[in-house]
């Protein structure tokens, strides 16, 4: 995935040349209409004959496709990706709307967006939840309060961090969106998202309120923190305020 997107941004920069020397008519490039009659977006089928929560997305078109899905980007001709759907307040599950965006770059620099509206209506394919620090995975991983300006405290490091463990590269890679579950978060919470040698700051002044509060892994993030990229590991830090951290996980 990580050389897929590189080839990706390389085209980017090389907008005058066609790497892949193959002609798709039009110098190198085909319509938004074209784009849309060779790919297609999928949802899967309860035995209702209801709208599932697996996406399934597609395309034949000679370009590097990146499609975006509830927020998460996926880099390839094709993605699947589980989707989460709502409850009422009985309790069953509501229709839940998505745009899916095919981001799609030809061979001679050209940039097209085609936009694909899918609902999910029911659960088929459950979400399920892959620690990475909580008692569920670990009993020694237990809710800790970090501290202010201690930037250990939420090191996903092995050996440099005090408590969080090293994130594997397939999560990093993945570019999994992080789940934090938090509780006895103060009003004056204020929070930075770095890496552990403070060269890089991936979102910064973050609020986080009880409950559960999301992370997206970028490229730029996996790359630079990844032991199979530089290696500088995630890092957040509290600016002020406190919290509990309870667990981390991702879902798929």
């Amino acid at each position: 995935m990580k050389k897929i997107f590189l080839f990706f941004v390389a085209v980017c920069a090389i907008v005058g040349c066609d790497p892949t020397k193959e002609d798709i008519s039009n110098a190198g490039h085909i319509t938004v209409d074209e784009l849309k009659a060779k790919s297609t977006v999928t949802v899967d089928k309860a035995e209702n004959g209801q709208n599932g929560n697996v996406i399934t997305c597609s395309t034949s078109a000679p370009v590097n496709a990146k499609w975006n899905i509830g927020g998460k980007d996926f880099i390839g001709n094709s993605a699947w990706k589980k989707m989460k759907v709502n409850k009422d307040d009985a309790g069953n599950y509501v229709n839940t709307d998505y745009v899916v965006t095919l981001t799609a770059l030809c061979p001679d620099g050209t940039e097209l967006k085609a936009d694909f509206s899918v609902t999910c209506q029911t659960i088929t394919n459950a979400l399920q939840k892959y620690y990475i620090y909580g008692v569920e995975k670990n009993p020694e991983h237990v809710p800790f309060k970090p501290a202010a300006w201690e930037a250990a405290d939420m090191r996903f490091s092995d050996s440099e961090g005090r408590h969080l463990p090293t994130i594997p590269d397939d999560v990093y890679f993945g570019l999994k969106t992080l789940i934090f579950d938090v509780s006895d978060v103060t009003e004056d919470f204020d929070l930075k998202v770095m890496n552990g040698w403070w060269s890089n700051t991936y979102y910064d002044h973050v609020k986080w309120h009880d409950g559960l509060n999301e992370l997206q892994i970028t490229e730029t993030l996996a790359n630079e923190c990844a032991k199979g990229g530089e290696g500088r590991d995630l890092d957040l830090m509290l600016y002020s305020g406190s919290m509990t951290l309870n667990s981390v996980y991702y879902e798929e």
